[in-house]
């Protein structure tokens, strides 16, 4: 593979300046930039010759197929906003051979494999890379790229320079493409399994994308939540542990004696009349509901004495100190309350 094609002599400005990828990718404007012509162009591009051109306007400047890294480019280069006339991608201010795409970003199975997924498929086994851009660009789908559009751009996160979607996106953006419940049930495990965000900010895109009308989906989030749910039950367990507070009972109910149910806890401390609860709320369209319905509990529970922390699972695995911290200061204080009232304590 020839890296170093020189460009005919006409160019003003040499592109050794550039960097790697970006002396092998260029566009229309760039390399006009440098002195060549159109007709040049379609010269070096001619059947066997050193260029090719990979999308419209973009050509990768050496023969054979273009690398990973390339075609990433190359989608960026083909989406990004000119942000001048005839300049599509300006250098970056902290390293000036990088350009910065606007309103541009790898979003997809692409931008999964790019956070790191292991059941994201190789970038080069994909015949289609998603590129988020705004709903009013005025771009069509061509070649390997395929142009996905959105009311607002998210933050994009970089990794070895080039500009993707955050997880819960490219999750969404991947999962509206895919057809296959075992694939999308695996990106979505392994997106609370590893780490990588919490189930409701996946919800909540899917929610957004308006996929959760799709049976394998819902399926797949219904396995997701219940993952989460049992992620979460460990790290308060690892809380309580780790940080010596005192063992509770776990995941109980609470009755007034030979009266109504007050709802299910996920762990309780009866001499201190300390609860906590875990909140691991779906964002779905019945969020205000489900809302509701825990802050009518918290309620009774709190006018009978009992002190409920609420804890979501990104709290406990952000700032699992603190919520200790937060829960020992609430068994510390049951001292100073009044008695809490009697209630019967069963397992769930």
């Amino acid at each position: 593979m020839n890296h170093n094609t020189p460009l005919p002599p006409a160019s003003p400005r040499p592109l050794r300046h550039l960097a790697e990828v970006h002396r092998r990718v260029l566009t229309t404007a760039q390399l006009r930039s440098h002195g060549v012509s159109s007709t040049e162009m379609g010269q070096q591009c001619r059947a066997g010759g050193p260029w090719q051109q990979i999308l419209p306007g973009v050509f990768l400047l050496h023969p054979g197929p273009p690398t990973s890294e390339e075609r990433l480019h190359a989608v960026l280069m083909y989406a990004a906003r000119e942000s001048a006339p005839g300049v599509p991608a300006q250098p970056g201010a902290d390293d000036p051979h990088r350009p910065v795409y606007e309103e541009a970003m790898i979003t997809g199975l692409a931008a999964l494999t790019l956070h790191g997924f292991t059941s994201a498929p190789p970038l080069l086994s994909l015949e289609k890379i998603d590129v988020l851009v705004p709903r009013l660009r005025r771009l069509r789908s061509a070649g390997c790229a395929r142009i996905v559009r959105t009311h607002a751009l998210p933050t994009p996160q970089q990794v070895t320079g080039v500009p993707i979607a955050p997880v819960p996106r490219a999750l969404a953006d991947a999962v509206s493409e895919l057809a296959d419940a075992g694939a999308v049930r695996r990106l979505l495990t392994e997106a609370v399994r590893a780490g990588h965000c919490e189930p409701a900010s996946v919800v909540r895109a899917l929610s957004q994308a308006k996929l959760l009308s799709r049976p394998h989906v819902v399926d797949a989030v219904d396995s997701l939540l219940a993952e989460g749910r049992a992620i979460a039950e460990d790290r308060l367990y690892r809380m309580v542990h780790e940080y010596g507070l005192p063992d509770p009972v776990w995941n109980v109910d609470l009755r007034l004696p030979g009266g109504p149910h007050l709802g299910g806890l996920d762990a309780y401390w009866p001499e201190q009349a300390v609860a906590v609860e875990l909140d691991t709320r779906a964002p779905r369209q019945d969020e205000d509901a489900l809302w509701s319905e825990y802050a009518r509990k918290r309620e009774h529970l709190e006018r009978l004495g009992i002190t409920v922390v609420h804890i979501t699972p990104k709290k406990l695995r952000d700032s699992m100190e603190q919520q200790a911290a937060v829960v020992r200061t609430a068994l510390m204080a049951s001292g100073d309350r009044e008695p809490a009232a009697y209630v019967v304590v069963l397992p769930r």
